[in-house]
């Protein structure tokens, strides 16, 4: 269960004129979601969708806090896991929104981590056309990350996320006490996307995380202040470039390496997206070195912090093995960071200097994977 005690709410804010929301970050928030919720989008009636082990240990709370604040709710539930991430499941839920009889100025709820927030934030974009909707994250991943921004979609064999669209959420509610539930390999993945912050443009903050990682990781005040500088950093850029047309790009770094190793491995257990993302970031600043472009050192130094945290951070780490480099290219071209067919990376001139990279040469990428596949 979720802790009942609560800390104090810090709220930050995403600017996007008429479209602006509250990203509410604490401990405790669940029990306060009906009242948030319903301050903001008064007379509504709910789709709460979430996933079954997020269902089993925390649904009856958040039912009871949208019952208390007089919000009518109905849950749909999906199996868990990045496998839900696909067409059939959105179908499900779509048809359950309209089967509840929910109307446009309804909402629908995501309660869970990022495959549960991609997948209801897409099925709202796309009901009834456009729905509003409510993030409740309750991974690491998704309170820093996917739950701010309106990046939502679902994976096809052709690679992650290549079907979606933007549509934002009207709050998201991060209650940092749930994650206290979080298996620690959960809790880990997420954690490689508040290092991302550090390692694009705040190198301070990246060395207050080499200090106070464990408290984080612990559950000590050091989490929601590394949860909440996190959304700054995110909110900012999402309101400066909400269509990644320009610099949200800089929030991929790790990623065009990482989706490319999450596909290999059929988006299964034998790697999660943090996970993929941890050694996604090394290898950008390994090959970021080989280019020239920044020092072996902060190669170095990115793994060594990746690693005494417990994430995986090279190649070999990936259990049951991975294709050749010829394959993770193919996968690479399939990026949607791909324009025209060149590749675009983000690329580092060193811890915090992260930036974008057009026409990376293939030929370059292709053999800096071959030796690393070969160890």
């Amino acid at each position: 269960m979720i802790s009942a005690e609560a800390s104090a709410t810090t709220s930050v804010r995403v600017a996007l004129g008429d479209r602006a929301y509250d990203i509410l970050i604490g401990r405790g928030l669940i029990a306060e979601a009906g009242r948030a919720i319903a301050e903001r989008l008064p007379r509504v009636r709910a789709a709460i969708v979430t996933d079954e082990t997020v269902g089993g240990l925390h649904l009856a709370a958040l039912t009871a806090s949208l019952d208390a604040a007089g919000i009518e709710s109905v849950p749909i539930v999906v199996a868990p896991g990045e496998g839900s991430k696909n067409f059939a499941t959105l179908e499900t839920v779509v048809r359950a929104i309209l089967a509840a009889r929910l109307e446009r100025g309804d909402i629908v709820v995501a309660f869970g981590g990022g495959v549960v927030g991609d997948l209801t934030g897409f099925a709202a974009a796309i009901t009834r056309r456009g729905m509003r909707f409510v993030q409740i994250p309750t991974s690491l991943l998704a309170q820093v990350d996917s739950s701010v921004g309106g990046k939502t979609g679902i994976n096809t064999a052709e690679g992650k996320n290549l079907v979606g669209s933007f549509h934002q959420p009207d709050l998201v509610i991060a209650d940092t006490g749930i994650l206290d539930t979080l298996s620690p390999r959960e809790f880990r993945a997420g954690y490689a996307e508040v290092a991302k912050y550090g390692l694009i443009d705040d190198p301070a903050f990246f060395a207050w995380l080499e200090q106070n990682w464990q408290g984080i990781l612990s559950g000590g005040p050091e989490r929601e202040h590394a949860v909440a500088t996190s959304c700054r950093a995110k909110a900012k850029v999402v309101a400066a470039d909400e269509h990644e047309t320009g610099e949200r790009a800089l929030l991929n770094l790790g990623h065009t390496f990482g989706h490319a190793l999450e596909s290999a491995t059929g988006y299964s257990q034998r790697l999660v997206h943090g996970e993929g993302v941890a050694i996604g970031m090394v290898l950008a600043h390994e090959f970021s070195a080989r280019m020239n472009l920044c020092s072996p050192d902060d190669g170095i130094r990115v793994e060594a912090h990746l690693k005494a945290v417990g994430l995986p951070t090279r190649l070999s780490d990936v259990p049951g093995g991975l294709p050749d480099a010829q394959d993770l290219m193919k996968r690479i071209a399939q990026d949607k960071k791909v324009s025209r067919g060149t590749l675009t990376f983000i690329l580092t001139h060193g811890v915090g200097k992260a930036f974008i990279a057009k026409d990376v040469p293939p030929a370059a990428v292709e053999a800096f994977l071959n030796d690393k596949l070969a160890g």
